[in-house]
């Protein structure tokens, strides 16, 4: 489809061939300044529309397309606003260096006209958030401030004051889940050389301090009291405008949350209360000292204050301690002591250094004892079943939040990946960390580790996918040929073949021990989530932002069938050993299992009250295990579909989850920044 960029069209949508526009009979731009091409019109305002669209000198990458078309052309204040519009562009180029900032990527003038066109950040606002998933808790707005903060410190720096912080404003990456600040106002300011003078208002009612809408005056702790406004939406789900009661003459937020029987910290309550306050000089006067505020706070037990990103050395390889080999050990010695349940043994300390891996609780002599896991597969256990699942131990380290996880099939131990860019690997048996892998200078989205045990394969946000000689912990090859992020590698059973999928909406195959490509797989509309491989390497699954799960043939790299049936993005696959049924996990808080030789739904499990991100099957090909945004794990019966156990202890959303092959043990990590390993019997 092609957008017509008449800001005055009623109907812009036309096909890719059309010369001129079905709406308003004028001609189309198909590219834009010959790069930009227009697809969608996502918003419009007094001064002109936004588009999405794509940039034909980047592979047709998604971008955004701000066009200004005010009615006052050739006046004296269009002259000044052109001359304000360039050098606000100037200034989003400088703020664009900040990671949370989207970039912009050119301004010009074409045909009357002035556009703009900056990064698209695929995600949802924290308003949609909100709406889907309910209000956030305490330990949520703490990490939001902690998140945000820093980029108004930086941007109050440059002397900008964004002058619309509000949800809406605030965008949550998919890949991520990085927070970004979007709309820096141009039309704000456009809007102010236009229509200069009193009773200028600028900024969103309710959001706005008083200062902004009665005269347009806007200073840094303007923007902190539109955070503190936009804190109580978060907290309450209501509007700033239901939570103030004119009468009173004061905020009423903390009687609505206590109406709905949840309820802040004092400390945190007084905060936000300051940041909100009507004299300008009661306020926090910088973003700075809000976060020394929050310094100040009492600590939540389990909390994590905000997602910290560290950034690759020139080193690939960093260890705590001495590299050392690990002890190989049979499949069913693989173990961890016993220990307390979660609910008896205290947290760990979130500001754990991240050179000084901090193990389980301490134990008592008895319960340190090694004992081994019981040898071969459980079978399902019955709800009614004396043995459960406890959390025998809690891995703490990674700065930033856990986002996959694999047990090492051959040896007593765990591999870990964060959006702290690091690879971790842990021994279970004491709950230390080994080794620090690390070579992806962004995020990594998925490890995976041979059969065998000795090859270890991640991949990341910056669009590499990594092999690794796991015994040594020196990296092996590094495969590059995706455009965009790899979100999830899988390997067969046999280990000769490795497959990626990448958010450019392709497949790769690799030849594992070489490094070599073997074909690409396309057919995806959407970008792809989630890949996995039938054991014999013959066929692949995966799911993607399309809603769909997808068979391949691996040796002719044909699509064989489409398996249709959620109703949001599926987020993770996993295929049965023995080849019969897939699951898919997805947004929609559903899991599907499918047979495989027919394509139809065997059962639709239920349960999880967010989405849910990761999904496994137990070597009985028999238990599902999933891990949800609500923060559990749930273990179900894929034969009748019924819930066996739910896991709780993580803090924050659970992000992936990884099944031992005795399936007598689960690993589960998270945005809590731990992983946490759960053990049956």
């Amino acid at each position: 489809m092609i957008c017509c960029l008449n800001p005055h069209c009623p109907h812009p949508i036309n096909r890719d061939a059309a010369t001129s526009c079905r709406g308003c009979g004028k001609l189309l731009i198909h590219l834009l300044r010959g790069r930009y091409r227009p697809v969608k019109l996502i918003g419009r305002g007094g001064f002109g529309r936004t588009y999405l669209a794509q940039d034909s000198d980047r592979l047709n990458a998604p971008c955004v397309i701000k066009q200004f078309a005010p009615q006052t052309q050739g006046t004296k204040s269009f002259v000044k606003a052109v001359d304000l519009f360039n050098q606000e562009a100037v200034r989003l180029h400088d703020l664009g260096e900040h990671a949370q900032i989207p970039a912009l990527l050119a301004y010009f003038e074409q045909d009357q006209y002035l556009y703009l066109v900056q990064q698209f950040i695929d995600g949802k606002t924290l308003v949609q958030e909100v709406l889907e998933n309910g209000p956030l808790d305490e330990a949520d707005v703490r990490s939001l401030l902690h998140d945000i903060l820093p980029v108004l410190g930086f941007i109050h720096r440059h002397n900008v004051i964004h002058r619309d912080i509000t949800p809406t404003n605030l965008i949550r990456r998919n890949t991520d889940r990085r927070l970004f600040l979007i709309d820096f106002g141009i039309a704000k300011q456009f809007g102010e050389a236009l229509a200069p003078g009193p009773g200028t208002r600028i900024g969103t009612e309710g959001y706005a301090p008083i200062e902004q809408l009665r005269g347009g005056q806007a200073y840094p702790c303007s923007d902190l009291y539109s955070l503190g406004a936009t804190c109580m939406h978060l907290l309450t789900g209501q509007r700033p405008e239901h939570l103030y009661d004119p009468l009173q003459g004061r905020w009423i937020w903390r009687d609505v949350l206590a109406k709905q029987e949840r309820f802040v910290s004092t400390e945190l309550g007084q905060v936000i209360d300051r940041l909100v306050m009507d004299t300008i000089g009661d306020r926090f006067q910088t973003a700075e000292a809000v976060m020394a505020a929050l310094e100040d706070l009492p600590l939540l037990q389990g909390s994590v204050p905000g997602w910290v990103r560290r950034h690759a050395s020139s080193t690939l390889l960093s260890t705590s301690t001495s590299l050392k080999k690990p002890v190989a050990v049979s499949a069913t010695e693989a173990h961890v002591p016993p220990t307390t349940p979660p609910t008896s043994a205290p947290s760990p300390s979130p500001t754990a250094s991240s050179s000084s891996p901090t193990a389980s609780p301490p134990q008592s002599p008895a319960s340190s004892s090694i004992a081994p896991a019981p040898s071969g597969p459980p079978s399902s256990p019955p709800a009614s079943d004396t043995a459960e699942w406890q959390s025998v131990r809690v891995l703490t380290g990674h700065q930033s939040w856990v986002t996959t996880v694999a047990f090492n099939p051959r040896t007593a131990t765990l591999v870990s990946g964060s959006l702290d860019d690091s690879i971790r690997i842990w021994n279970l048996q004491t709950g230390n960390e080994q080794v620090t892998l690390q070579g992806h200078p962004r995020g990594v989205n998925d490890v995976k580790i041979s059969a065998k045990g000795q090859v270890l394969v991640s991949c990341g946000d910056d669009g590499s996918v990594k092999v690794w000689n796991l015994t040594a912990g020196r990296l092996i090859h590094t495969l590059k040929g995706h455009v965009r992020d790899v979100t999830s590698v899988a390997i067969g059973h046999k280990g000769w073949t490795l497959a990626s999928g990448s958010k450019d909406k392709t497949i790769k195959l690799w030849k594992l021990d070489k490094g070599t490509p073997i074909r690409t797989l396309l057919g995806s509309p959407a970008a792809v989530r989630a890949v996995a491989m039938t054991s014999n390497e013959t066929s692949l699954f995966s799911g993607g932002l399309d809603n769909k799960v997808r068979l391949w043939d691996l040796k002719t790299g044909d699509m064989i069938r489409v398996f249709s049936g959620h109703f949001n993005p599926i987020n993770d696959v996993a295929v049965s050993r023995d080849g019969l049924f897939v699951v898919s996990a997805s947004k929609d808080k559903t899991i599907i299992l499918w047979s495989v030789a027919t394509g139809s739904i065997i059962h639709t499990l239920r349960g999880h009250t967010q989405e849910v991100k990761s999904v496994a099957i137990a070597p009985d090909n028999r238990t599902v295990i999933s891990g949800s945004s609500d923060r559990t794990v749930r273990i179900w019966d894929a034969r009748t579909g019924q819930l066996l156990h739910t896991l709780t202890g993580h803090s924050n959303g659970v992000s992936a989850i990884a099944v031992h092959r005795t399936g007598r043990l689960i690993a589960s990590c998270s945005a809590d920044k731990t992983i946490r390993v759960w053990r049956y019997g």
